[in-house]
């Protein structure tokens, strides 16, 4: 196939060609997937029905559930059923590009703004209620999920108007914009690869500003002379911390390594780690230090079984 005009599909890559390892990994991706579903249905479902929830750092946390329920269904269903039938149609797979680059870069915009929150609310107490305002809450995400449409519509088109000119075989288990680079014409490749540089420099930015006002943050807590003081305060810092060191480090790491780093074994890692873990634990690592949302979620899940009865 010369060109991508010539291209009607991919073939994905298949994690093995015996029927028991097949069912292996769709049993596992349904398990994650099912996990997902669960954990962060039970927060949205928590925070939007109980107003003791209607704050700026619940508000962010809802949306954050709603780009990772997103994340993850673009990419795991699919490759389930890839596990069963590894072709997947040239259309379909500028779709999922689009869809999941909008949703992993809303989120990590959303994640810089969570960051900003956390910081406004250790370092400046006093005028929290002022500088995170509803409305400022709500254009603040909205910022955050267009940014990720801009960026999911510029490199869609530009990963999709380059002319392939390796084949069709795509060697990772979703539609992956450095894989399908590595199918491009050498003279092509250039230009989508630029295109990554620039917005990883973009959103080197945001990961600096998020460090920062982690600096900040814990050098005010502390000097907080009670000790429950310190403790409440990290509980909100560290998930969210975890959450951007596991995000940030794997999918700069799949979207920036060398070529000469490359393999299909770290490939496939590395992927799963930035697309496929955060989703599914993102809501366990929230709710962990959250005592409210533990006791939210306990109550939900104590309500639908009462109902069932």
């Amino acid at each position: 196939m010369s060109n991508s005009s010539s291209l009607n599909e991919f073939l994905l890559l298949a994690f093995a060609n015996t029927w028991n390892v097949q069912l292996l990994h769709f049993s596992l991706f349904l398990g994650i997937y099912l996990a997902a579903l669960l954990g962060n249905g039970l927060i949205i479902t928590a925070v939007a029905c109980d107003h003791h929830f209607h704050t700026p750092i619940y508000f962010f946390l809802l949306r954050l559930s709603i780009l990772d329920l997103g994340s993850i269904s673009v990419t795991v269903p699919k490759s389930m059923a890839n596990s069963l039938r590894d072709a997947f149609s040239y259309s379909g797979c500028a779709a999922q590009v689009f869809f999941f680059v909008f949703f992993i870069l809303a989120e990590y915009s959303l994640l810089t703004v969570m960051a900003y929150n956390r910081y406004i609310a250790i370092c400046r107490p006093l005028h929290y209620r002022t500088i995170m305002g509803s409305r400022a809450c709500v254009q603040m995400a909205a910022a955050a999920w267009a940014s990720g449409f801009l960026n999911a519509l510029l490199h869609t088109a530009n990963t999709f108007s380059i002319p392939l000119c390796q084949g069709n075989t795509v060697d990772q288990f979703f539609c992956e914009v450095p894989q399908i680079l590595k199918l491009s014409c050498a003279d092509s490749y250039f230009r989508e690869t630029g295109l990554l540089v620039f917005s990883a420099c973009l959103y080197f930015r945001c990961f600096i500003f998020i460090a920062l006002s982690y600096v900040q943050s814990f050098t005010v807590v502390l000097r907080i002379p009670s000790e429950q003081g310190r403790h409440k305060a990290f509980s909100m810092c560290l998930p969210h911390l975890a959450v951007v060191s596991l995000f940030v480090s794997t999918a700069m790491f799949a979207y920036l390594k060398p070529p000469s780093l490359s393999s299909p074994a770290l490939d496939l890692v590395v992927a799963v780690l930035y697309a496929v873990v955060p989703p599914a634990v993102n809501p366990l690592i929230y709710s962990m230090r959250n005592k409210e949302l533990k006791d939210a979620v306990k109550k939900l899940i104590q309500w639908v079984l009462f109902q069932q009865q």
